[in-house]
């Protein structure tokens, strides 16, 4: 990245810290990366295979939204989306292998418009799910809401991860704790890391201009977890369910912004 780059699109050469001409870029990037997974949910559905979602997903970023997949050849991965189902925690890699009415399962997309990424991922029903798998799923997204509400300058990232980790832990799941968010902007994973758990004051003060990912995921067992031997796939030691949301984020002026904004309500 060369020096006219840097002033154009961040504060003092800090890439933490972006310029409102980098956010514009950063906004336009998130906002694609919204309509993928906006696109793909009427597909999940029993039967569908997570190699078709991949498929349709990867067919839309690069005819539809004229974007590049940013996951095809990262350290080696070969697929557009990662497609976690049920214990899976993250990372997992589309198969021919076909959801079954009751699934749950977590898209997670990144693409590159204008040399800028999009990051951003959601949880999906393959049918009706059951009682456990809504309240986790709905119990993480809630989380991931509280993490994101008390972004403001002056703020710490210890008080996101402990907002995030109060409505974990008020229902009895678990916080992975090895996987966090992460900056992002012109590079996928930048600085800092955002960890879902914390202490209040504590950690990085916040300011205007930073951009980064909020991602909590949460398993209804215990927190413990293992790669399996394809090098990606994260799953639940104990089987148990897992979910993750995720969102970029901005800090504002005197709050935040969601730079992947779904186009529908939630």
């Amino acid at each position: 990245m060369n020096n006219a780059l840097d002033s154009r699109y961040f504060v003092n050469n800090n890439r933490m810290v972006k310029t409102p001409e980098g956010l514009d870029k950063a906004r336009i990037a998130g906002k694609l990366a919204a309509r993928v997974l906006h696109m793909i949910t009427p597909y999940v559905v029993p039967g569908v295979t997570t190699n078709e979602l991949d498929r349709i997903c990867h067919d839309f970023i690069v005819n539809e939204l004229q974007a590049i997949p940013a996951n095809i050849g990262y350290h080696g991965y070969q697929k557009t989306t990662c497609t976690s189902v049920n214990h899976v925690i993250c990372h997992g890699i589309p198969s021919d292998k076909a959801l079954k009415k009751g699934d749950i399962v977590n898209i997670d997309v990144a693409l590159i418009k204008d040399g800028w990424y999009g990051d951003t991922s959601r949880m999906y029903y393959a049918g009706e799910p059951g009682i456990l798998a809504r309240r986790l799923v709905d119990t993480t997204f809630e989380a991931m809401m509280a993490g994101i509400e008390v972004v403001r300058p002056g703020a710490t990232l210890g008080d996101v991860g402990y907002a995030i980790a109060a409505v974990a832990r008020r229902e009895g799941f678990s916080i992975v704790e090895e996987y966090c968010g992460h900056g992002i902007g012109m590079g996928y994973h930048e600085d800092p890391q955002v960890l879902h758990y914390g202490e209040q004051g504590r950690g990085l003060v916040l300011q205007e201009g930073m951009l980064f990912t909020i991602e909590p995921m949460l398993n209804a067992g215990k927190k413990q977890n293992k790669v399996m031997p394809d090098g990606w796939t994260v799953v639940t030691k104990d089987h148990s369910l897992s979910a993750q949301w995720e969102h970029m984020v901005a800090v504002t002026k005197t709050g935040y912004e969601i730079l992947t904004p779904w186009p529908e309500e939630m």
